[in-house]
C-alpha cells in the first residue's frame, strides 16, 4: 500500500515503511482520510533557568520546545515559568487538563523556594501573608510562607505557596516589601513535587501522580489520618477478638495437691488390701 504510493501524510506521498505520524497529522489512504487515535501525554519537566516557556521563539532564544523536538506528540506548557526562574513545569497535549490546572477557581497550590537579597523581617513576612497589591496583578497573598535552612547566612531562603499564577507575581510581591529575588525555583504543583529530576529532564506521569496535581497538603493529611484510623481499628478488632476467645483454665496448686494426696491414699489402700490377702497383715 505504502510502496504503491497510496498513502499521504499532510498532503505528501509516503514511500518509507515505518514512518511515524503524530495525532495532529492528516493521513489519507486512497483519497480517504484516516482518523489517528489521540493519545494524551502528561509530562513533568524540570525547566532550567534562561529558557522560555514556549514551544518556539522567532528570535532563536532557548525554549522548552527544544527539549521535546523528538517527542511523538505536539506538547504545550501548562501555565508559565519566567525566563529567569526554574523548576517544575507540566507539559501536555490535553487541553482540558491544562485548562483545569491553570484555572484560578481550582486554586491549585504552587510551591516555590525563593532566595532573596538580604534577611527578611517577620513584619514583612506577615505583610506577604496578609496580602499586598502588585502592579498589573491587584491584591495577592501567600497561602504559606516560612524560612528554610539553605544557602548563606546573609541571604534568606524561603518557601512560599501561592494559588494564583500572575505574571512575575512572586518577584513583585517581594519587591513590594523591599526585597529582590535572587533565585526562584518551583518545587511542586499541588502535591506533585519535582523529585529527583535534573534540570532539563522530563518524565511521563503515572495516573497517581496526575491525581497529586489536584491535591493539597490538607488532603494528604486527611488521607494519612484515615490510614492511621484504619490501622487503629484493625488493631482494636484483633485485640477484641483475642480477648473474646475462651481460655483453658489452669488447675490451681491447691487442686493439684489434693489430687496427688487422693491418689497416694488410694494407692496405699490397694497395697494394704493385697498384703491382707497374702497373710502378711492380720486383723
Amino acid at each position: 500500500m505504502i510502496a504503491e504510493g497510496r498513502v499521504t501524510v499532510n498532503g505528501k506521498k509516503v514511500f518509507e515503511l515505518g514512518q511515524k505520524v503524530k495525532s495532529t497529522d492528516r493521513v489519507v489512504v486512497d483519497g480517504k482520510p484516516i482518523k489517528v487515535e489521540t493519545r494524551f501525554y502528561y509530562i513533568a519537566f524540570n525547566k532550567p533557568k534562561d529558557v522560555l516557556t514556549s514551544m518556539s521563539d522567532p528570535d532563536g532564544r532557548p525554549c522548552v520546545g527544544d527539549f521535546f523536538e523528538d517527542f511523538p506528540a505536539r506538547l504545550f506548557p501548562v501555565g508559565r515559568l519566567d525566563w529567569d526562574s526554574e523548576g517544575l513545569l507540566l507539559m501536555t497535549n490535553d487541553g482540558d487538563f491544562a485548562q483545569k490546572v491553570a484555572h484560578p477557581k481550582e486554586e491549585i497550590p504552587k510551591t516555590y523556594q525563593v532566595k532573596i537579597d538580604d534577611k527578611i523581617e517577620t513584619t514583612k513576612m506577615e505583610k506577604l501573608l496578609n496580602g499586598v497589591s502588585i502592579q498589573g496583578g491587584g491584591r495577592v497573598k501567600a497561602k504559606s510562607l516560612r524560612k528554610i535552612r539553605k544557602g548563606s547566612a546573609n541571604k534568606d531562603w524561603l518557601e512560599i505557596i501561592i494559588t494564583e499564577g500572575k505574571n512575575r507575581q512572586i518577584r513583585k510581591m517581594f519587591e513590594k516589601v523591599g526585597h529582590d529575588v535572587v533565585k526562584l525555583q518551583r518545587t511542586a504543583i499541588g502535591m506533585l513535587d519535582v523529585g529527583k529530576l535534573d534540570r532539563g529532564q522530563f518524565k511521563e506521569l503515572t495516573p497517581r501522580q496526575i491525581e497529586k496535581v489536584f491535591e493539597t497538603r490538607n488532603d494528604a493529611k486527611t488521607k494519612r489520618k484515615k490510614a492511621t484510623n484504619k490501622t487503629s481499628i484493625k488493631r482494636l478488632k484483633a485485640t477484641e477478638s483475642s480477648t473474646m476467645k475462651p481460655k483453658k483454665k489452669k488447675a490451681s496448686k491447691k487442686s493439684s495437691s489434693a489430687l496427688k494426696t487422693k491418689s497416694k491414699a488410694s494407692s496405699k489402700a490397694r497395697t494394704t488390701k493385697k498384703k491382707k490377702k497374702l497373710g502378711f497383715i492380720r486383723d
